[in-house]
C-alpha cells in the first residue's frame, strides 16, 4: 500500500506571514516554513485566507512553489467579517470542513494552528478535536538564532487514547470523583459503581435537572450533598446547597416557603420572606420527596425550572433564580401522574436523568465497608474509636448479609444499629453479646413493620363529631361517604387537597373547577365547617 500524501490546512497570517521584497526572506514566516522542512513533505496546502489579503496570499503562495515544487497549492477565499466574533469565524471554518471532501485512506491532513487570529486557532481545535476535520494538529515555532531557518515544528494527535500518561490522569479524575460521591466508601456491587460513575459524569457534563429514585434511608440526600460538593470543588457552581423534605411543606406556607412572599401577601406577612428558591440562586436545590408538592406549587416550580422565574405570593414583580435541581422521590412518579397527583409535564422535565438507588439488602457486598464507614463517623463525632473483636464482626456481618437480613430502613438502620452498638461497646471494643442483643433488635423491629404493616384507612368515626340524634338523620349510605370525605379532609394539607382528591375523577369533566368550594358546601350540609376539621385530627 502507497504511504499517505500529506495535506496541511492552515489559515493564512496577516501578520506573521507578512513580508515584502528580498528582506522578507529573513523574516520567519510559518505558512512558508511548512514547507521548507527537509523531514516534512507537503503535497498539498489549502490555504486559507480573508478576501482582504489576497495579494498577500500571492505573494506567500509564490513563495511556497519557490520552496517547494512538489507542493500544490489551493488557496480558500473565506470571509471574515469579524476576526474576534467567534460565532461568525467557527461558521465560516465550519462550513468549510463541511464542504471539503476528506480521503482519510488516501491522505494524511494536519491542521496548522499558528497563524490566524485566536479566535481562529480556537475554532480549528475544536473542529479538529470533534473530527468534523479528521487531522491532527501542527504547530509551528521561529527559529532561536539562524535568520531565515524554516524553525521547528510539531505534530499533536488529539487521540487521548494514544497518550497513556494523560488517559492514566483522566482516569485517576474519574476515580477520585467517584470515590466522592460516594463518600471515600470503596463499595463492591459492580452495578451500584457503574451507576456512581454515570452519575459523576452527569454532575460535572449537565446543568439539568438530577432525580434520585429509591427506597427511604437509600442515601439521596447524601448523595445529593456529594453531588454539589463536586460541582463546587469543580467551580462549577458558586452558589448554597439549599435541601428541603417536600413532605414538610404544607398548607398555604407552601408556597411562601419555596417561592417567598411579599409584605402584606396574607395575614401575618409582616415583612418580605425571600423563599427557599432564590436562596438556592447560582447553587444547587434538593427537593426530597418532590412528589409530596401540591399541584400549585408543581405549576410554579416547573416554570422556574424552565425560566428561572417565579411569582413571590403576593407580588406582580417576578423573582429570579438560576438554579439546578436536584428531586429525590421513594414513590413512583408515573402513578402519581396517572391519579392526577403529579404533573406529568413537570415529570417529563425532571426525567431526564433519572437514577435508582438500590436498597441496602440488595447489596450485601457492600455493608462491610459501610460498616467500617459508620464506624469512623461514630470516632469523628464523639472522639472515640470503636471496633468490633473478630468474633463480633464476623458475626453481624454473617447475620447482615443474609437474605433475611431485610434492613427495611436501609442506611437509616444500619446507621443506628452501629451507633447502638458503639455506645454500648465498654473500652471502645464491640463484643459478641452487644452484637447478639443488636441483632434481636433489629429482628424484633423488622418482624414488627412486616407483620403490622400501614392498615387501609378506615372509615372516620362520625361519633366523634356529631352527635347520636344527628347521626340518625344521615341514611346509612350517606354516612359512610360522610366519613370517607371527613378522613382525607383531616389526612390533607388544605381544603382545596382534600377537593382534588375527593373530586379526582368528576373534576375532569368540568371547564372549570371550584374544588374547596364544593367540598366547604358538601360539609355544610351536615353542619360542619372545614377550619374545625384538623382539631379532631389531634
Amino acid at each position: 500500500m502507497p504511504p499517505k500524501r500529506s495535506v496541511i490546512i492552515g489559515l493564512l497570517g496577516p501578520s506573521l506571514d507578512n513580508g515584502r521584497g528580498p528582506q522578507r526572506w529573513e523574516r520567519w514566516r510559518p505558512t512558508v516554513s511548512l514547507c521548507q522542512h527537509p523531514d516534512l513533505l507537503v503535497h498539498r496546502f489549502e490555504l486559507l485566507h480573508d478576501r482582504k489579503f489576497k495579494a498577500l496570499c500571492t505573494t506567500v503562495c509564490t513563495d511556497i512553489a519557490s520552496v517547494s515544487p512538489e507542493t500544490q497549492i489551493r488557496p480558500h477565499e473565506i470571509q471574515f467579517d469579524d476576526a474576534w466574533d467567534f460565532q461568525g469565524v467557527y461558521a465560516a471554518l465550519h462550513d468549510f470542513a463541511r464542504a471539503y471532501t476528506f480521503k482519510p485512506e488516501e491522505e494524511d491532513y494536519l491542521v496548522h494552528i499558528t497563524t490566524g487570529s485566536h479566535v481562529a486557532q480556537i475554532c480549528l481545535f475544536l473542529l479538529t478535536e470533534s473530527r468534523y476535520l479528521p487531522a491532527r494538529l501542527i504547530q509551528t515555532a521561529p527559529p532561536r538564532k539562524t535568520r531565515g531557518d524554516a524553525g521547528s515544528f510539531d505534530i499533536v494527535d488529539l487521540d487521548l487514547s494514544k497518550y497513556d500518561r494523560l488517559a492514566a490522569r483522566f482516569g485517576d479524575e474519574l476515580r477520585e470523583s467517584t470515590s466522592f460521591l460516594k463518600s471515600g466508601i470503596e463499595t463492591r456491587n459492580p452495578a451500584f459503581n457503574a451507576l456512581i460513575e454515570q452519575i459523576e459524569q452527569v454532575a460535572v457534563g449537565s446543568k439539568s435537572p438530577i432525580l434520585l429514585m429509591g427506597p427511604t434511608g437509600a442515601g439521596k440526600s447524601q448523595l445529593a450533598k456529594r453531588i454539589f460538593e463536586l460541582k463546587k470543588h469543580r467551580r462549577q457552581v458558586e452558589g448554597k446547597f439549599v435541601e428541603v423534605n417536600c413532605a414538610t411543606v404544607r398548607g398555604d406556607g407552601a408556597m411562601s416557603t419555596l417561592f417567598g412572599h411579599v409584605r402584606g401577601a396574607f395575614t401575618g406577612a409582616i415583612g418580605e420572606r425571600p423563599g427557599l428558591l432564590r436562596a438556592a440562586d447560582g447553587g444547587v436545590l434538593f427537593l426530597d420527596e418532590v412528589g409530596e408538592l401540591g399541584p400549585d406549587e408543581q405549576a410554579m416550580l416547573l416554570r422556574a425550572i424552565e425560566e428561572h422565574r417565579f411569582l413571590p405570593v403576593g407580588s406582580d414583580k417576578e423573582a429570579k433564580s438560576d438554579f439546578q435541581l436536584i428531586a429525590g422521590t421513594n414513590c413512583d412518579l408515573q402513578s402519581a401522574v396517572r391519579t392526577g397527583e403529579f404533573r406529568e409535564d413537570l415529570l417529563a422535565r425532571i426525567n431526564l436523568w433519572t437514577f435508582r438507588l438500590p436498597a441496602l439488602r440488595d447489596r450485601p457486598e457492600d455493608i462491610e465497608p459501610n460498616l467500617d464507614y459508620e464506624l469512623d463517623q461514630f470516632a469523628r463525632l464523639h472522639g472515640t474509636k470503636v471496633t468490633f473483636n473478630k468474633e463480633a464482626r464476623e458475626r453481624f456481618l454473617h447475620f447482615a448479609t443474609q437474605p433475611d437480613a431485610t434492613w427495611l430502613g436501609n442506611f437509616r438502620d444500619l446507621n443506628a444499629a452501629v451507633i447502638r452498638m458503639a455506645t454500648f461497646a465498654a473500652g471502645g471494643r464491640i463484643g459478641v453479646a452487644i452484637v447478639a442483643d443488636e441483632i434481636a433488635r433489629l429482628q424484633h423491629a423488622w418482624r414488627c413493620l412486616e407483620d403490622n404493616p400501614q392498615p387501609n384507612p378506615t372509615p372516620f368515626d362520625l361519633n366523634s363529631i356529631l352527635d347520636p340524634q344527628a347521626i340518625s338523620q344521615i341514611d346509612p349510605f350517606d354516612r359512610v361517604q360522610l366519613a370517607h370525605a371527613i378522613r382525607v379532609c383531616v389526612s390533607s394539607r388544605s381544603l382545596s387537597d382534600a377537593g382534588r382528591k375527593l373530586f379526582a375523577a368528576s373534576r375532569t369533566r368540568k371547564a372549570t373547577s371550584n374544588d374547596a368550594d364544593r367540598l366547604r358546601k358538601y360539609l355544610a350540609r351536615f353542619g360542619l365547617i372545614w377550619e374545625r376539621l384538623p382539631l379532631l385530627n389531634s
